[in-house]
Parts: structure tokens; C-alpha cells; sequence
């Protein structure tokens, strides 16, 4: 009887340290959620006047400042073909330097001069990829401002952030997964095309879309290399092309309620491509999971 008598109040003092923190999660994670909510439903209230089929069927050719009407069909091209080519540039340079610095070069001297650079680009500004661009790609190679350019700096941004996921995720594979298939005599190579990539895939995929999140949204570069246009080009490779941040910050300056709702609009449907191609990304990953395909 004594020795229950003096578990049972360590046992509620237990229950109730466990409550408190509990507790203090709970109020930390609403106090985090609370101006993201905010933020996302001041863009909704004020984009959904203009969220109508004249917004993503037009562009804002031959539409002055004051005017009505108009649209962001160009910028919403310009948005996809940029950060598509961003993506094809720096997915397979990031995901290849991430397999070569855990699978073959850690610990090794080149490893830890490419892991201080990511880490240097990790920190790098936005304004400075795109005035690297504008330095060497449109001033000293002679290249014409076009979405390839806007791209281009996009993919420095993109680069570290694929690197570090890419990274960190491959690390959380069990190494017996690599040694079993060593045991059956295949080579490293196809150990890390067959078993390593598609284990470590969801978050891999998680990793790129964190890093497209996080481009999409950039204005600086593209201001520097891209330029502004009202008028639509499917080309990425020849011209001024416009995108959705551009098209975002060129609407807020002008001083009319007009441009401004298109503004709102621009955000509201750069917010939602940004959530679709994460849902695509998701349903690609379901779908090639191994876990599934057992």
C-alpha cells in the first residue's frame, strides 16, 4: 500500500506535465497557423472580384491602367513555361549531386568543397542570381531578355534547395536496403536507381516542390531578366515574357482600384498553381511508390 501511494502521485504529476505541454503545442501551432490563414484569406476576399473566365483568357494588351477588364492569360504562360524550364535545369543537377555526395563522395575533399557551395548559394539573394544572369547572359553573351533567362536564374535558387532535401532524405534510407542488394551481386549503380531513389522518392518529390514554391514566387529575377510585356509569348526563347509575379507587382504601383484587383487576382491564382502542381506532384508519387506497387 505505501509503495502505490507514492507512485500514484508521480503518475499524475506525469499526466498533468503531459497535459501542459500538450497544451503549449497546441497553442504554438495555432498561434503559427493564424497569420497564414489570414494572409490566405485577405488574398481570396480581395482576388475573388476579377477570378473569372475574361482574367485567365485575356491579357492586358491595349488595357491602360484605368481600364476595366483585362487579363493575366500571358502572365500565367509565362509563369509555367519558366518555372517548368527552371525545373528540367535544376532538378537533375541537384538530385545527381545529392547521390554523389552521399553515395560516393562522403567524406571526401570535392564533397566538402560542393557542400560549402551549396550551402554559400543556399544564402545567395534572390536579386543576385538574376543580376548574374543579366551580367553574363544577357550583357556579356549578348542574349536577349526571354523566359529561358528568367529560368535560368530561377534554377540557381532551385539548385540548393534539391540538393539539401535530396540529401537529407537519401540519408533516412536504411543502409541493410543497400547491402541486401549488394549481397545479390548488383551493382551500385542500379542499387541506387532501383532501390535508393525509389525509397527516398515522396520526399525527394516534397523537396522539388518546396523549391518550386519558393521560385514561383520570385520578382526580383525576373524584373532583371525577363523584362515586362502586355502582350502574350509562347516563346520562352526569344522576348520579353511576362509571369505571375511580375504581373503581380507591375499592377500594385499603378495608382487605380482596377489594377489593383487584378493584382489581387494574380496572387490568388499564383497561390493555387502552386497548390496544384503540389497535388499532381503527390498523385505522381502515390502512383510510382513502391509500397503500391507491391
Amino acid at each position: 500500500m505505501t509503495v502505490q501511494t507514492g507512485i500514484q502521485p508521480i503518475s499524475v504529476t506525469r499526466r498533468a506535465k503531459d497535459r501542459l505541454v500538450q497544451a503549449l503545442v497546441y497553442l504554438a501551432f495555432a498561434l503559427a497557423v493564424i497569420p497564414l490563414v489570414s494572409v490566405l484569406w485577405l488574398v481570396v476576399k480581395n482576388g475573388a472580384g476579377r477570378f473569372d473566365m475574361e482574367f485567365f483568357t485575356h491579357s492586358m494588351r491595349n488595357i491602360g491602367a484605368r481600364d476595366a477588364g483585362g487579363g493575366a492569360y500571358h502572365a500565367i504562360i509565362g509563369t509555367l513555361e519558366q518555372v517548368l524550364l527552371a525545373s528540367l535545369i535544376a532538378v537533375p543537377i541537384g538530385l545527381l549531386t545529392a547521390v554523389y555526395l552521399i553515395e560516393y563522395g562522403e567524406g571526401g575533399r570535392l564533397s566538402r568543397i560542393i557542400s560549402f557551395f551549396v550551402d554559400v548559394m543556399t544564402g545567395v539573394p534572390s536579386v543576385v542570381s538574376g543580376l548574374f544572369v543579366l551580367a553574363f547572359w544577357i550583357l556579356v553573351l549578348g542574349m536577349s531578355f526571354s523566359g529561358f533567362a528568367g529560368a535560368l536564374a530561377l534554377s540557381i535558387l532551385m539548385m540548393p534547395v534539391v540538393v539539401r532535401a535530396t540529401e537529407e532524405m537519401l540519408r533516412l534510407v536504411p543502409r541493410e536496403l543497400r547491402e541486401a542488394s549488394y549481397a545479390l551481386g548488383v551493382p551500385k549503380w542500379r542499387t541506387i536507381v532501383k532501390v535508393v531513389l525509389p525509397t527516398a522518392l515522396p520526399g525527394i518529390v516534397t523537396g522539388v516542390m518546396l523549391a518550386v514554391a519558393r521560385v514561383a514566387g520570385e520578382t526580383a529575377p525576373l524584373l532583371l531578366t525577363v523584362f515586362i510585356t502586355d502582350s502574350i509569348n509562347n516563346d520562352p526563347f526569344s522576348g520579353p515574357q511576362m509571369g505571375l509575379p511580375l504581373y503581380v507587382f507591375n499592377q500594385t504601383v499603378l495608382p487605380t482600384d482596377v489594377a489593383v484587383d487584378r493584382a489581387w487576382t494574380g496572387a490568388l491564382t499564383l497561390i493555387l498553381i502552386v497548390m496544384l502542381l503540389n497535388l499532381v506532384a503527390r498523385l505522381i508519387t502515390w502512383w510510382r511508390s513502391p509500397a503500391r506497387r507491391r
